[in-house]
């Protein structure tokens, strides 16, 4: 091998080099930029002693389910997120009666979340399903609360 060849292999080794420090470079920069999106988390709970033991109550819809799905881009840019309210109103439609004015409670609440993974893409879901019940009148047993 002579000098004229060693310096145009060694050229192409710094050209590689360059090229894939650039690509180090870049997928840090986009990794950063992706990292300052957030999804906030508001929990609020409010607590009712609620006695179910007693014959008060009826089952509208048990296993009632809704739910919402989000998507995220490259599975860290947050595009739309999967949203509580949304999956909890779909949980109330998908009982099919009209609820409104009526006494009712969501009863064996549970709250789920999942993500499916694909290649360039993700979708985030969040599923509520509960029972529904409605409260047919006072427990003959029930005393005021002080």
């Amino acid at each position: 091998m002579n000098i004229i060849e060693r310096i145009r292999a060694n050229h192409g080794m710094r050209k590689a080099t360059a090229c894939l420090l650039s690509a180090i470079v870049l997928c840090s920069v986009v990794a950063m930029l992706a990292g300052c999106a957030s999804v906030g988390k508001f929990e609020q709970q409010t607590a009712t002693d609620v006695r179910l033991s007693e014959n008060n109550y009826r089952v509208i819809q048990p296993g009632a389910r809704g739910g919402s799905s989000g998507f995220w881009l490259l599975g860290l840019i947050p595009i739309t997120s999967p949203s509580y309210a949304v999956a909890k109103t779909r949980l109330y439609e998908s009982v099919g009666q009209d609820l409104k004015g009526r006494s009712i409670a969501l009863a064996n609440q549970t709250q789920d979340h999942s993500t499916l993974y694909l290649i360039l893409f993700s979708i985030p879901t969040v599923t509520v399903t509960a029972d529904i019940i409605e409260f047919t009148g006072a427990s003959p047993t029930a005393a005021p609360h002080q």
